[in-house]
């Protein structure tokens, strides 16, 4: 499956976002989905994750409250959606899917990728 992220922009701080994930290719319906980002001069940190059905889903600590994520599989499209964010936000967005349908919080269980999208939280 291919994936594309879109919606990352520059925002001031409380304020919020939607990225958005669409895939392409069969297995998506059969695929977990995860959010994950990167800061500059960072390692990879997870974000969210959501399984096949959409009725399952898991966000990090230190994000949940303010980030939620769903998808939608007949329209090959998944989402994240971000409150009150902060400039510690601030990174690449990467959404990925697993080649099982069951969540997970280990970039390395994700065989897709997309190419990321940038949001920029300011103070």
């Amino acid at each position: 499956v291919q994936l594309v992220e879109s919606g990352g922009r520059l925002v001031q701080a409380g304020g919020s976002l939607t990225l958005s994930c669409a895939a392409s290719g069969l297995t998506f319906n059969n695929q977990a989905m995860g959010w994950f980002r990167q800061a500059p001069g960072k390692s990879s940190e997870f974000v969210a994750t959501i399984n096949r059905l959409g009725d399952s889903s898991f966000v990090a600590s230190s994000m949940r409250g303010r980030f939620a994520v769903s998808r939608d599989n007949a329209k090959k499209m998944g989402w994240l959606y971000m409150n009150n964010l902060k400039p510690e936000d601030t990174g690449i967005y990467y959404c990925a899917a697993r080649r099982t349908g069951v969540v997970d919080t280990q970039a390395s269980e994700y065989a897709d990728w997309g190419r990321g999208t940038q949001v920029t939280v300011s103070a």
